[in-house]
């Protein structure tokens, strides 16, 4: 019995098919990559990180808590109202009125406005009133300085004292400084050396120099200027 030959089978060129090779064009084992070659989920966000700073929060002065003028204002108030409450609830008593009160209502309706003592009592009220004004809209701690705001809740302050005191110190490193004497204010910064030895202009030029690194160090929201004076011990040309 002969059977008749079949179609005769093409060969793979790259020989990667045939009757022992398997199918590897089916999916991926690991799921990783779609029909079309790109791997993961098409549909998925990915965060993108940037090393952008965050914006810097204004920088204000510190507010001081005035706890005395407000005690001494809260105690003059409460007093002086205590004591006119009394005197009224005592005259609606059928009771004589204070002394004190009887004087200052005629005085206040017989004298001139032009007399010393309501003249001196006006000015007394308008240096008081303005005072408190001030108090109110100014932020005092004048010895706190602020500090740069690295984080939005985060404030720090540096005392004027404690300031002048490290430039000190890294203006006594210098060679030829003998003392140093330096003021820290809100807006600027006087250091007076003296020096022993050395130009004068070298010793400042170095003063200077250490001066304003140290500053720079202090991370002042609002740097204060520099002035440096250099000279000689006094007895010395």
């Amino acid at each position: 019995m002969t059977t008749a030959p079949g179609p005769a089978r093409e060969p793979d060129p790259d020989g990667t098919s045939g009757p022992g090779h398997d199918d590897i064009s089916g999916p991926d084992p690991d799921g990783t990559s779609g029909p079309d070659g790109d791997r993961g989920d098409s549909t998925g966000s990915v965060p993108v990180l940037t090393d952008e700073p965050a914006p810097a929060a204004p920088v204000r002065r510190f507010w001081a808590v005035r706890r005395i003028p407000a005690a001494v204002l809260a105690a003059l108030v409460l007093g002086g109202a205590g004591l006119l409450l009394y005197d009224v609830a005592a005259v609606r008593a059928d009771r004589s009125a204070m002394a004190w009160r009887r004087e200052l209502a005629d005085g206040l309706a017989t004298r001139p406005l032009d007399d010393t003592a309501v003249v001196l009592g006006a000015v007394v009220a308008v240096v008081l009133g303005l005072w408190l004004l001030i108090l109110a809209a100014t932020p005092g701690l004048r010895k706190i300085l602020p500090m740069r705001r690295e984080h939005a809740d985060v404030r720090a302050g540096l005392d004027r004292e404690a300031a002048a005191l490290a430039l000190r110190d890294r203006a006594m490193e210098v060679s030829g400084v003998q003392s140093v004497r330096v003021r820290v204010g809100r807006s600027k910064v006087a250091a007076k050396a003296v020096s022993h030895f050395r130009a004068l202009d070298e010793v400042r030029g170095d003063v200077e120099t250490v001066l304003a690194a140290g500053i720079d160090e202090l991370a002042l929201a609002r740097p204060p200027a520099l002035s440096v004076r250099v000279a000689r011990p006094s007895g010395k040309g």
